[in-house]
């Protein structure tokens, strides 16, 4: 009976993370590779492109993605995911207007759990 609860402790144990997510890395870009990090990465876009921001942790962990873009200052969109990894992993999340981006200065936050994690800044050239 013991080694069954043991076996039973040690399954449960494994089914998922048991830490919070860690950011190591804030990768901006055009396009994205297979596992969700950025393949072509810039902090310069054309009107037309597609901004994506992956989000890579190195360890597994859980928690709320939060993503907020801004314009000159002003929040233009925001995204919120619920994640949990069991290895390194890479969120996706992206920006995309079908009438094109206005020209000008852009910062895109991320946030875990609430808490800041990173940011970065780029610009869309008319």
């Amino acid at each position: 009976m013991r080694k069954l609860a043991a076996v039973a402790i040690l399954l449960l144990a494994g089914c998922g993370p048991s830490e919070p997510l860690k950011v190591s890395t804030l990768q901006l870009g055009r396009s994205l590779n297979p596992d969700n990090s950025v393949s072509a990465h810039t902090t310069r876009f054309k009107p037309d492109d597609t901004v994506y921001v992956s989000i890579l942790s190195d360890e597994p962990g859980y928690g709320t993605v939060t993503v907020r873009w801004f314009l000159h200052g002003q929040r233009i969109s925001e995204a919120t995911r619920d994640v949990s990894y069991t290895r390194a992993a890479a969120t996706e999340f992206h920006l995309q207007n079908s009438g094109g981006f206005p020209a000008g200065s852009y910062r895109v936050e991320v946030l875990i759990n609430g808490a800041p994690a990173g940011s970065r800044e780029f610009r869309v050239d008319g």
